[in-house]
Order: structure tokens, then sequence, then C-alpha cells
């Protein structure tokens, strides 16, 4: 097709450029029946890379479990996932990733990762209520790090406390795999009636189409491309890719949009995240089966003589694709001019199934949806898969070649003090968690944050868990625990496990030792999903994280869960509650050190198994930790985790400024029971007039259970005091920001 407009002369060679493989420009002149020209190509090049597309996952994605007893929306029906809550309510959420350019530009990076994720929400017509975060940098003590952890944190917390919606939770790793190339994955959590729910469609021959929101805008122009390679020394020349957000913009478009929907004029709307409006119009014509014809020259436009392809791949944030009932358009100009957001009218939808854009009267780009929009026409791979040398080492440690320390306290005071296991709040007093506290919960400390549902007396957890080290130890098991500990969390806040939305954070699947890592994650994930009853609706793949000089990132599939508290009273918190009370331990104690943070940090030993873990022995924990927390016989409970039992008792201890006396037998190494991370363990403190139903219930169900002492004013450990909870607490408080002010 020619076009009057100047533009480069189209070849493979051109298409190689913008990330498109000889194969798949064939594949592209085959579908179209002719060369592409430029426009057409750009953008092929965004919504057929991998970040819009999937290419290189999809085939695996297809194999995890989307049906549930709460599921309203599958994984990719819309634009996040969507459980129901009861009493006629539904929770959206979803999870994302903004690694590049947080990598690039931290601030901005991050900000616009919060923006977009919330706009996933509330163009479902949900109400953000909550956020969490997944982090992952290198070494705290390098000054790079200390930029990007600035810049990021700042961003998060500016945009999220601006926009008004408190982050309730997330989760930090230092570790030196993450140097270059540093994880930003941003949740969020809404609400929306049930029925409700707007659909990211297009349909009703000449309906309206419109932008609404910002101006259109020269950042971001192939975002989408920029997040499907590796970075490299050259990456901050594209500094241009990454997007420049506002958060207050966003809040004016979240209420016009919702009051939008409530007056009833919105056939369907999509928000312009990657791809911009290349991707919006296209997945919501693919999906409505449907076309558009689009006029780029009625796009508003924040710079003049904007190129088609410039206004077709912008990723400008705080915009929003809306197609409109014909004859209601006088109506949503009102409520946005209410709200003082551009609103015009670029197009309308078409019977024919094709997209056709024009600029000034002149036919630049003409597609078919499908071709485009994933689930289409785009291509995707299936890659060769090895098992990493690195293998080969981990196979060779066995426990024995750990000599285990006569100091066990200044091991205990190392993991305290370490980045990875520190309080964050350094981080967290960042963020506002108490923006709209009607609607959150106090700070009470918890193993999941816990939001209230307004004018119920429901109550959704919240997590987002991963460890990393377990995952590259071993993929299937990692990825399995990631689920587990987030399910866990759930279970011991008192919430019942819902659903997972997911971020999978890895390196470039054209290396074999990288997809092998994927394809175990997924098998992983799929075995724990099932058993636990927590269907995937959705998320989000993030491939390319690695540097040319250090390779990948240790892989991080992220999974971020919901799950709801019919009864808020029945909220389960980690803190002791009084002095005597008794300490079990709920799961079995096993001579396990493996990928633990006292194996890697303090022994220095990188290469191990995961820790013990068995996905029935799991499910079987949850359910009787459930059942005693509905059963209100326990004071508090706290699943054993990074930095094993005794980091796990020492939160609690914290938490209530109480202590406690450790004084099991044992039958495995020291080290092992106070800073082995094998899995499926929980501990509660009960009051001593419950003990007897507590364990009567848990013989009648068959889990390992073992008092192991009792809550007490000082942390005595064996008959050796180990000092008061006021200093542990200062130097568990205070690590991340003495490191952060050196």
């Amino acid at each position: 097709m020619e076009a009057a407009i100047k533009e480069p002369e189209v070849n493979v060679e051109l298409a190689g450029q913008l990330g498109i493989l000889p194969e798949e420009f064939d594949r592209i002149s085959e579908l179209l029946g002719r060369t592409p020209n430029y426009t057409e190509l750009s953008m092929f090049s965004v919504m057929w890379s991998e970040h819009c597309s999937y290419k290189n996952s999809i085939n695996l994605l297809k194999t995890l479990p989307k049906d549930g007893p709460h599921i309203l929306a599958k994984a990719g029906e819309e634009n996040a996932g969507l459980v129901d809550i009861g009493d006629g309510l539904a929770c959206a959420f979803k999870i994302e990733s903004h690694n590049h350019p947080s990598a690039i530009e931290p601030y901005q990076g991050a900000a616009t990762g919060v923006g977009g994720i919330h706009r996933d929400i509330f163009t479902m017509g949900a109400r953000p209520i909550a956020a969490l975060n997944s982090l992952r940098f290198g070494n705290i003590s390098h000054e790079k790090t200390k930029w990007l952890v600035r810049g990021v944190v700042k961003g998060i917390g500016d945009y999220g406390n601006s926009f008004g919606i408190p982050t309730v939770g997330g989760e930090v790793y230092f570790d030196e795999s993450y140097h270059v190339n540093p994880l930003v994955n941003a949740m969020s959590v809404g609400i929306v009636k049930d029925g409700k729910t707007i659909s990211a469609t297009a349909h009703g021959v000449g309906n309206p189409v419109y932008i609404v929101g910002s101006a259109t805008g020269k950042d971001g122009i192939h975002g989408a491309t920029f997040a499907s390679g590796d970075i490299t020394e050259d990456s901050a020349e594209d500094l241009p890719a990454v997007q420049v957000g506002d958060p207050f913009q966003e809040k004016l478009l979240l209420e016009a949009t919702l009051e939008a929907i409530d007056a009833g004029v919105v056939v369907g709307m999509q928000d312009m995240g990657a791809a911009g409006i290349t991707c919006s119009t296209s997945e919501m014509c693919e999906k409505g089966e449907h076309g558009m014809k689009i006029y780029l020259d009625k796009v508003p436009t924040r710079q003049k003589n904007m190129k088609p392809f410039e206004i077709l791949l912008s990723e400008s944030q705080e915009r929003m694709l809306v197609v409109v009932e014909k004859g209601k358009e006088s109506e949503i100009e009102r409520i946005f001019d209410k709200w003082d957001l551009n609103c015009a009218i670029i197009g309308e939808v078409v019977e024919e199934e094709v997209l056709e854009y024009y600029m000034h009267g002149e036919l630049v780009a003409r597609i078919a949806p499908k071709n485009l929009a994933l689930g289409g026409d785009t291509p995707a791979y299936t890659r060769e898969t090895k098992e990493p040398e690195y293998v080969k080492k981990i196979e060779q440690y066995s426990i024995h070649n750990i000599t285990e320390p006569q100091d066990l306290k200044s091991v205990a005071e190392f993991l305290a003090k370490h980045p990875n296991i520190a309080s964050k709040q350094w981080i967290y007093n960042q963020y506002d968690s108490m923006v709209q506290i009607n609607n959150t919960s106090t700070n009470q400390p918890a193993d999941a944050a816990t939001v209230r549902v307004l004018n119920t007396n429901k109550a959704l957890a919240v997590t987002v868990d991963c460890n990393p080290y377990f995952v590259y130890a071993n993929p299937v098991q990692g990825t399995a625990i990631a689920v587990s500990e987030a399910a866990r969390n759930i279970v011991c806040s008192g919430g019942e496990p819902s659903a997972i939305t997911n971020c999978l954070n890895f390196g470039n699947p054209y290396n074999p030792e990288v997809y092998w890592q994927f394809d175990g994650a997924i098998k992983g994930m799929k075995m724990a999903c099932e058993k636990l009853n927590t269907p995937v609706t959705g998320g989000n793949v993030s491939f390319y994280n690695q540097s040319s000089d250090e390779g990948p990132v240790m892989p991080n599939p992220a999974i971020g869960m919901v799950g709801v508290l019919d009864d808020i009273a029945n909220k389960m918190t980690l803190d002791f509650k009084s002095e005597g009370d008794e300490i079990f331990l709920i799961g079995q104690n096993r001579n396990d050190i493996s990928s633990s943070q006292y194996l890697i940090h303090y022994q220095k030993e990188r290469y191990s198994p995961t820790p013990y873990f068995d996905m029935e022995e799991e499910y079987a924990v949850q359910r009787a930790v459930a059942d005693l927390i509905k059963e209100r016989l326990v004071e508090s409970a706290h699943d054993v985790s990074e930095g094993g039992l005794f980091i796990t008792l020492l939160e609690s201890a914290m938490a209530s400024n109480l202590g406690f006396s450790l004084d099991a037998e044992l039958d495995i190494r020291k080290d092992a029971f106070l800073f082995g991370e094998s899995q499926s363990r929980v501990v509660v403190s009960i009051a001593k007039d419950k003990a007897t139903q507590f364990k009567l219930k848990l013989e009648n169900v068959g889990v390992n259970f073992k008092k192991i002492g009792s809550v007490s004013s000082d942390i005595n450990v064996w008959g050796e005091n180990w000092g008061n909870v006021t200093d542990w607490s200062k130097n568990y408080d205070a690590s991340i920001a003495d490191h952060m002010s050196k």
C-alpha cells in the first residue's frame, strides 16, 4: 500500500531492527497480501513483541488452571482477573512488571507501572482499593542500587499517595543478580458490583470511538519493543521509551470513567498501556469481532506534526479508548468536560473486521485486528530447554559439609539485620497505607494485608510472594512454594485463598537454560494452583531481564493472591498476645538448611536444593490452620519463611513487645531448627485454657505439631538469655535505613 506520507523503505533488514524475525516478516506480508508500509511494520513490531504477544510463553501459559468456584473472568478474557467475593460484589486484581523502564529511569518507570496497573482495574469498572508491589535490587551496598531503590520507592510512593490508593503490602529482595536489571512489579486490587463490569470490546456499527484523558505525546514510543530486549550499555539511549506519569490526571480519569460507566453510555473500554492506540483498537475489535476507522489527526497531541506511527505507538499515560453508544455523545462529553479531561471522537466502529487508520484523509494503515491482537494470528513458540550447568553444583551439596556454628546468637543477629529479612520500614514508610481509611484495616501485623470491603462485614486478604533462591534451585518446587506461601499467608491471616495473578520475571527466552527455568516454573505453578484450588486469572510475562555482561537475573515468578474473609472479625494477626501463652509449631521440623538465607548469606553457600516441600503436607497444614483460626483456638499465627523459625518467633515478639522462651527438645541440628527454611510450618500461640482443644483438633486431622516454648518478657533460647526485644527491634528496624544513609 503506497502512502503519500514519506516513510522509510520497508525490507527484512528494517524489520530486524524493529525486533521482527525474518520468518515473522514473511508471515506479516502473507497476512496482508503485500509488503507492509513503515507504519504497519511499526505496529506489528510492538504487537508481535514478547511484551504484547507473549509469543514465547503463551503455549505454556495455556496449561495453567483457569477454572474455579469464584472465577467470573478467566485469564485473557479481560484486562484483569475477576473473582466473586459474595454479597453481589467482585474483586478485580492483577500484577504487572515495569522492569526495563525502572532500570533506566527508576522514578518514572516505577510510577507509571503503578498508574498502568490501576488503569487495568478501573477500566473494568472496578474502583481500586489497594496496591502491593514486589521489588528486586542488587547489593544494597552499591551506589547504583541505592539510586535505583530511592527512585523506585519514591516513584511508587508519590504516584500511589497522590492517586489516593493505599499501598498495603509487598516484598523486597537484594541480590547481585539484579544489579543491572531490577524487578519492579506492581499489583492493584479493586471492587466492583457483580454485573457492573465493562468489557474491553468494540461492537455496534456506527458507535463512536473516543480517546479520553491526557493528550498523546512522544513518550513511550516503542516501549513494548524496549521491554522485549536485553539491558545493554546503550539502553540509556532508549530513555524516550520511558513514559511520564501524572497521578492527579489519573485520579480525574478514574472518577470520570466510573461516572461514565454508571451513566450507561459506555459500550466497551480499554486503557492504553503498551503499544497505545495500536493495542487498544486491535484488542477491542478482535474481541468484539468488529473493525474501526480511526482518524489519527483527531487525536489530541502534545507535540505538533506527530507522525502516524508515533501517534499509534505512543504510550503516553492516563489515556483510555472508549466505545460509546451512538446518540449519547453529549453525555460522555459532559462528564469528561466536568472533570476537565480531553474527550475526542477519533473514529467509529464498522462491520468489517478491519482496522483502518487515516491521517488528514490519507489511509496510512489497514490491518485485520486478529493479525495484531493476542489470540489472533500472532506467532507462538515453544523454545528449546536445557538444564543449566549450575544444577551440577546443586547436586553436589550436602549439609554434612556445612560446619555448624557454635555462636548461634551471632548468626541470629546477622540474619535479623540482613536486608532480605530485616524490616522494610524505610521503604513502606514512604507509602500511604491508610488513605481511604474506611477501606483499609488498621496496620496490625499479619502475614497478609487485610482490606475492608465497604458496607459489608467482609475483608480481602492480599499478598505477593516469591523466594527467587528457591526457584533458582528448582523451578518446579520453587514456584510451587511461591504459590503455597502466598496461600499460607492468607490462611494465617484468617482468609480463604481464592485465586492468583502472576508476574513471571525471567531472562532471555532464546537461552535454553532460561527457558528450562520458565518451563519448570509453569509446571510448579500448575501443580500448586490445582491442589490449592487457586486458579490463575492472568498476569504478565517479563522476559529479557538480563544484561549483556552479567547474564539473566534469578528467576522470579511473583505470585499475587487474593483471599476472602467472610467476617473481618475472624482476622488473625502474627503478634504474640499474652505472657505465658504456649507456643506451638504446626508442621514438621527437618534437618534442612537448603537455599536458606542462613546458608546463602552467612555460610556463603549459594548452590543447594530447595528446602523440603511436599504439596500434600502443605495442603494439610493450611487446612488445619484455617480450622484452628475459625474455631478461635489460636491467639496468633505466623508462617515460617525467610530466616527460619527464629526470625518467625522474633517478628511475633517484636510486634507485641513481648519475648519468647524457646525450650524444644531436638533431634536435628540446632542451626537447621533455628534458621532452616523447610516448608509447611506455622508458629501459633495458644492461651493455656485452649491447649487441650488445640491438641485434640490437630491429633484428629493427623497434622504434626510440637510445643516449642512460651511467650515471655525477654528472649531466651535453651536457657540462655539473648536480650530484650527492644534491642532486637532497633537493629531489625534500622538495617535498611542504615544502608541507605551510607
